[in-house]
């Protein structure tokens, strides 16, 4: 019997796919044109566009999907109960991973405008699937630390700047690429690394150790090589530890059990027991965070841009949405409201990725002021993106009705995503005490942040109002510790006023100034004073397909 349709689909959008998710970030692509030197910037747009049109497409948009429905299982034990250790990921999760490795995501520290190029890479991978982001993370922020023995660093750094991925578990150098993890969390510390306790004894061989002790988290267990922190005779030292030694035998690395976490489910998190594990220390005994600080640093940045990257697919998929959908007689995105909506919502996102794209630019430039500018404004980005991150991504799931509620829609995937990188690489307490500690430690970070606000003097009265606002809030030490959130809040908030003033369109630089500079805004999105132009807001963050 022949069925009859009940109803016609209509008042649908479309789905956002088969599209070129940088091209189609407008902030992103100024940030990268403004930054990326010129001999460089036509290779670079041309890599960063065939990495969108993939990240865009619609088979990458399925194995984000596998990646994330088929979490990685644990096996300890192989069929005939050999200790083995592993754990079984989806291959859908080794197509991504080998795509963002393939793409340079971990090669920023040897080519021109590395870290640009990088950045903005890892911004726009982000929106594929963020699980496969961490292992690339970690391996390229693992460079820096290497760089402390530069024996280690010459054998180790061709291996995780190569676009090879190889996912098998044997010795290193038989390996044409490597990725990297990293084991500093313990039971009894959390993020405070001193109270470890973790037990390095020196071994026979000068520079080799063995750890006895246990790490509460370790990302991407699978990886080649992690970064630990363990107590060596001479104090607090990091080492290097290798999941399979030279000699093709694995390294003593038990798996406990992996974490059931809200959301990165694709990526597993591990407890890790050593037993007389063989590590090799990076640098001195000690001397394990001044160590392994850099590559802290290098991490912290990427929280920053994989939470403006999740920011900036969440606004995608609302603007997408609302320009398609109508509703009361016309289009849910010309609606004065919904406009107002979405609006503050790029908004946020386009000052997330002007920050996260200039602290990249800094670790490009490399010079002794960038680098101080480094030391206080990441912290200070890193805490503020990422706390903006979960509210914004809710908000936009929100501007979908009943459809942002829904698996299919990829909202909700960006939602459980989105509190992670707050709590990763130092929650907000940690990162406000550190941009605190920056300023009582270091005159020329403050100095350097300064700096940068000010080649915007005189282009927005607000702004220079809140210029002011700060410098009183820095003169008044009083109780200053219970005011580190707020101090970090603020020179954020000026940090992303001064690059739009000076970079952004008119628009986007007037309203972002009038509502988080000039005190005219309300507690939720959708609150932005009246007299704003806001439709040139909406457009440019509308994506093309």
């Amino acid at each position: 019997m022949a069925g009859t349709p009940t109803h016609s689909v209509t008042n649908q959008p479309p789905p956002l796919s088969g599209y070129d998710v940088f091209a189609a970030d407008r902030a992103l692509v100024d940030a990268v044109e403004r930054y990326t030197g010129p001999d460089e910037l036509d290779e670079v747009r041309g890599e960063l566009s065939a990495l969108g049109r993939a990240a865009g497409s619609a088979q990458l948009q399925e194995w984000a999907d596998q990646a994330d429905e088929n979490p990685p299982r644990l096996r300890t034990h192989d069929r005939y109960g050999h200790r083995i250790d592993e754990v079984d990921f989806h291959p859908a999760w080794h197509r991504l991973l080998g795509k963002g490795v393939s793409a340079g995501l971990t090669g920023a520290w040897t080519r021109p405008s590395g870290h640009v190029r990088r950045a903005a890479g890892f911004l726009v991978w982000t929106q594929v699937e963020a699980g496969n982001c961490c292992p690339l993370s970690m391996t390229h922020a693992a460079v820096p630390a290497l760089r402390a023995d530069p024996e280690l660093a010459a054998e180790w750094e061709p291996r995780l700047t190569s676009t090879v991925y190889d996912r098998a578990l044997r010795p290193p150098g038989q390996k044409p690429g490597a990725v990297f993890g990293m084991g500093m969390t313990e039971k009894q510390g959390g993020s405070d690394v001193r109270a470890n306790t973790t037990e390095a004894l020196p071994l026979a061989e000068a520079g080799t150790y063995a750890l006895t002790g246990h790490k509460w988290f370790c990302s991407a267990p699978m990886s080649d090589g992690f970064l630990v922190l363990a107590q060596a005779p001479g104090g607090l030292t990091c080492f290097l530890v290798p999941r399979v030694l030279a000699d093709g035998t694995r390294n003593v690395f038990r798996l406990q059990r992996l974490k059931d976490k809200l959301g990165n489910r694709s990526n597993a998190s591990a407890e890790v027991e050593f037993d007389g594990t063989w590590a090799r220390w990076v640098g001195e005994e000690g001397r394990g965070v001044r160590t392994i600080i850099g590559m802290v640093s290098a991490t912290r940045l990427d929280c920053a841009l994989g939470s403006a990257g999740l920011m900036r697919q969440a606004v995608a998929q609302a603007v997408h949405h609302a320009t398609y959908r109508e509703a009361f007689g016309g289009k849910l995105a010309d609606k004065p409201l919904m406009r107002n909506v979405l609006a503050d919502l790029a908004l946020e996102s386009e000052a997330a990725t002007a920050l996260a794209l200039r602290l990249a630019a800094a670790y490009d430039d490399g010079g002794e002021r960038e680098r101080a500018f480094l030391r206080l404004a990441v912290p200070v980005a890193k805490f503020w993106i990422t706390k903006r991150c979960a509210p914004l991504v809710v908000e936009a799931a929100e501007c979908l009705g009943g459809n942002g509620y829904v698996e299919e829609s990829g909202l909700p995937r960006l939602v459980r995503e989105s509190p992670l990188n707050s709590v990763w690489e130092g929650a907000g307490n940690v990162q406000a005490l550190d941009a605190l500690r920056a300023l009582r430690r270091e005159p020329a970070a403050l100095d350097a942040c300064l700096t940068e606000i000010g080649r915007a003097h005189g282009g927005d009265h607000r702004l220079d109002r809140a210029v002011k606002d700060l410098f009183a809030e820095l003169a008044d030490l009083d109780g200053i510790e219970t005011r580190a959130r707020r101090l970090a809040e603020r020179l954020a908030l000026v940090l992303q006023g001064s690059l739009l003033v000076r970079h952004a369109p008119p628009e986007v630089a007037d309203a972002f100034c009038a509502s988080r500079l000039g005190g005219d805004h309300g507690a939720t999105f959708g609150t932005l004073p009246a007299g704003l132009d806001l439709k040139p807001v909406v457009d440019r963050a509308r994506p093309t397909v």
